[in-house]
């Protein structure tokens, strides 16, 4: 079975898993985008397993001041690599996770984890990591976060 590159680049896309992934899961759904996207999650639900384990030695500190000076926030999202830490996506999901900390309150990686997202409450904060994961092929996660509040 062969895959339809319009179809492929539509997965790509809305998926940002890498062209070989996209390009199994739609020959393996008959180029079915919406069965494609749940080979994608499934099969990405084990790569993230595989990934947890590695070391993040690398990462980068994101920052949130809100617009009343009121409230702050401060998090360490960390990597495999400098060079993902680098990545413009990547620095994108450091200062969404610093605006999340500062518009509701976490006290722990956890509470953060299972908040919904303020820009998609249909994701949760763990969803967008295990997005990050599969588009990344690194594994990902938070170290600390601080949230300040006058």
């Amino acid at each position: 079975m062969t895959y339809d590159i319009k179809k492929l680049k539509q997965l790509r896309e809305e998926t940002g898993v890498s062209f070989s992934l996209c390009k199994k899961a739609l020959e393996e759904t008959n180029n079915d985008i919406n069965e494609a996207k749940k080979m994608l999650t499934k099969w990405g639900a084990d790569k993230v397993k595989d990934k947890a384990s590695r070391e993040t030695a690398a990462g980068a500190l994101f920052s949130y001041v809100h617009h009343n000076r009121k409230v702050a926030s401060l998090i360490e999202l960390l990597c495999e690599t400098d060079f993902v830490s680098g990545n413009k996506e990547f620095q994108n999901l450091g200062q969404e996770l610093a605006m999340q900390i500062a518009s509701l309150k976490a006290e722990t990686v956890d509470e953060l984890m299972k908040q919904e997202y303020i820009r998609d409450p249909s994701k949760k904060i763990s969803d967008l990591i295990f997005e990050a994961v599969l588009k990344f092929g690194e594994n990902i996660k938070v170290g600390k976060l601080i949230r300040l509040e006058i």
